[in-house]
């Protein structure tokens, strides 16, 4: 069974690298609240609705002092090609070798579809300015998944 993190663990730092090619690393982001979730493969439906939720609010998330990182297995350039079809508007990263998901307890063991099977389990993780976790959500539904967020954090809806 993978690790996964709990509120008041000190979230793992890492640094990857965007679809624009740029790097982010998280420990760069302290002082502020940061929004990290992970998704299995961009342009798939769940993942897009999840992604273009997470756009939509942004503006809203952002006033509230969030950053928000949507991070997957996929290579940059194809994270670009999400980010242009769709519109996004969020910065996605790429874990290719999915280290970071194992390390955030985010890749391993999942029901698909009644089989289990390796793979990216659908998370997300709200981390606080001191680089702690504050939430960890697994397993989490694409769809309302940031509805549900915000009236987890005790954001007003858009």
């Amino acid at each position: 069974m993978t690790e996964r993190l709990s509120p008041g663990d000190v979230a793992p730092d890492f640094t990857l690298t965007t679809d624009t090619g740029e790097s982010v690393t998280l420990s760069d982001l302290r002082g502020g609240k940061v929004i990290v979730y992970f998704y299995p493969a961009a342009m798939t439906p769940g993942c897009t609705k999840q992604a273009c939720d997470f756009s939509e609010s942004l503006e809203s998330l952002k006033t509230d002092g969030y950053t928000v990182l949507g991070i997957s297995p996929d290579k940059p350039e194809k994270l670009g090609k999400f980010r242009d079809k769709e519109h996004l508007t969020l910065t996605l990263l790429s874990d290719p070798d999915k280290a970071v998901m194992t390390q955030w307890g985010a890749f391993g063991e999942k029901k698909l579809y009644g089989k289990v099977v390796q793979g990216v389990i659908r998370s997300t993780v709200v981390i606080d300015e001191d680089g702690k976790v504050e939430h960890a959500w697994y397993n989490v539904k694409a769809t309302g998944h940031v509805a549900k967020l915000r009236r987890d954090l005790g954001l007003s809806e858009d």
